[in-house]
């Protein structure tokens, strides 16, 4: 007889609930969102958040597997992880401080290979983060219960919830900046200051990320 691995449906309602409030909460990962989608339009956003949700299986996997616990008890791992996201952040804001306002065409088609480095720098931004590591391993154990069968699916089953409510809140937040940023993009001197507050979040960004301690 195959042992029950599944969590209850109030616990997950009770997860999904607290992860929604989370996503909300002003923080690193919506504003970038927020702002990608202003200066690039709702299709980047969109595309950064599946980026940003792609990072999550991997801190999903780390915590089920244990391996979040290196960067808690590790000062050096946790160092590493750190520069090379705050490394990463102050590229991007470097790039977008030299980005030059684009002419905008009418009805022109959206090019989806552009999209593709914008998932992929998601995906990255979140790996990098090892707050977000640290922040599964102390947040995901609160309901995990051994009573539910094995705790690794249990583990997964989070990540998944966490997944989709991230994905509903990022995916609003991209859609309701890109409308606004679909405007202004129409505007030569809007987009030079779209892309200047983009790089000012991203210093901004790296700034919180350098003084994050275990």
């Amino acid at each position: 007889m195959m042992e029950r691995c599944v969590i209850p449906i109030d616990v997950l309602a009770g997860f999904f609930t607290v992860t929604v409030l989370l996503a909300l909460a002003p923080g690193p990962d919506n504003i970038f969102v927020l702002t990608q989608s202003a200066v690039c339009g709702r299709m980047a956003g969109i595309a950064v958040t599946l980026g940003l949700c792609t990072g999550l299986i991997f801190h999903t996997t780390a915590v089920a597997l244990g391996v979040s616990a290196i960067f808690q008890a590790s000062e050096i791992a946790f160092t590493v992880v750190k520069v090379l996201g705050v490394g990463y952040l102050l590229y991007l804001a470097w790039g977008a401080f030299r980005a030059k306002p684009e002419p905008v065409q009418q009805n022109s088609k959206i090019d989806h290979s552009s999209l593709i480095p914008l998932y992929r720098r998601g995906v990255i931004m979140n790996i990098t983060n090892p707050k977000v590591a640290i922040f599964f391993l102390s947040f995901f154990p609160q309901f995990v219960d051994p009573a539910y069968g094995p705790v690794m699916p249990q583990f997964l089953q989070l990540g998944i919830v966490f997944m989709i409510s991230a994905i509903l809140v990022f995916g609003s937040i991209a859609f309701a900046a890109g409308s606004i940023g679909d405007r202004l993009s129409k505007s030569v001197t809007a987009q030079k200051v779209m892309n200047r507050i983009a790089s000012v979040v991203f210093v901004g960004m790296a700034l919180k990320l350098a003084a994050a301690t275990r």
